[in-house]
């Protein structure tokens, strides 16, 4: 997620110097065939131009506000994450109690939250990776050593997790460290974060219409074809120029709205959600809410510019 109000020049290049030429070429390209061709016949008016660009820009308008829609559900579902892990850690830690009687210790009961907590911890970096598709395996660090070479076995990480959790859960009210209604509460978040998974699975899984982008590209160029013909009359070789800045403001708002359009992926503009720097302020808390002595630093943006 961009943290500056402003783009770097070299960022802002990168993003989009290969559109910037292609179009500076199909400019060129459409002026010399208005020159050569067209005007031998009929020159291109003004106002067809203008009635397409209107077209276009309610379905460039259309695809970014469902992109942006996109980008804030994952906010918001990730933001609910932040608030649940932080319950579950307050209620582990809080709710469950040695019965009279019974033989388990506090250093037993002690290990068992802290277990719980840290697996905790390693769904959310397995969610992270299987979000991003990357193979990290840093969740395995928060999981025992033979829980994590089970896990390796599932396709679907973070819900193997959950289950394992489930377990632990069910066996603290087994042994009666946690009440009925205590353990409603945390089985509740359990669910939560399922619910939190599979709509962050639902957004990143789910495909955006491939007419509504492709139609809407195809459009931006061939106005960007008419605007220069229709100029190029009038404006001669300048209108290579004006058809490229009005082609610059159609094709960059277009691709603003795709780039957030996958709000988990990492790309050369990293406008999405930034479950990294979320992920490590959960790892933060849970971890002081332990009274951990090492305790990681949290993210800072990379170069006063963007986090992951």
């Amino acid at each position: 997620m961009l943290v500056n109000q402003n783009l770097r020049l070299h960022r802002f290049f990168k993003f989009t110097w290969k559109v910037d030429i292609l179009m500076l070429l199909t400019c060129l390209a459409a002026f010399l065939f208005d020159k050569y061709v067209i005007l031998t016949y009929t020159p291109v008016p003004t106002t067809l131009p203008a009635l397409i660009g209107t077209a276009i820009a309610f379905f460039i308008g259309f695809n970014n506000n469902q992109a942006y829609g996109r980008w804030w559900e994952a906010r918001i579902i990730w933001g609910a994450i932040v608030n649940d892990s932080r319950s579950w850690a307050r209620n582990l830690l809080a709710y469950c109690s040695i019965p009279v009687g019974s033989d388990i210790t506090p250093e037993e009961l002690r290990f068992r939250q802290r277990r719980m907590i840290m697996r905790h911890i390693g769904f959310l970096y397995a969610l992270k990776e299987a979000l991003r598709k990357t193979k990290d395996t840093t969740w395995a660090f928060y999981l025992s050593e033979e829980e994590a070479k089970a896990l390796k076995e599932f396709t679907n990480i973070p819900n193997a997790i959950l289950d394992l959790q489930s377990h632990d859960l069910e066996q603290l009210q087994k042994d009666g460290l946690i009440e009925g209604f205590r353990f409603l509460a945390l089985n509740d978040l359990i669910r939560a974060f399922c619910d939190g998974m599979g709509k962050s699975e639902r957004i990143n899984n789910t495909v955006f219409p491939t007419p509504y982008l492709y139609f809407t590209r195809v459009c931006i160029w061939i106005f960007i074809i008419l605007v220069t013909m229709a100029f190029a009359e009038s404006s001669g070789l300048w209108s290579v120029f004006f058809g490229w800045v009005v082609g610059f403001i159609f094709n960059v708002t277009h691709l603003n709205g795709m780039h957030i359009m996958n709000p988990f992926s990492i790309d050369d503009l990293p406008t999405g959600v930034p479950i990294s720097s979320i992920t490590r302020a959960i790892e933060i808390n849970l971890l002081e809410a332990l009274q951990d002595e090492q305790v990681p630093d949290p993210m800072v943006p990379v170069r006063g510019e963007y986090i992951f």
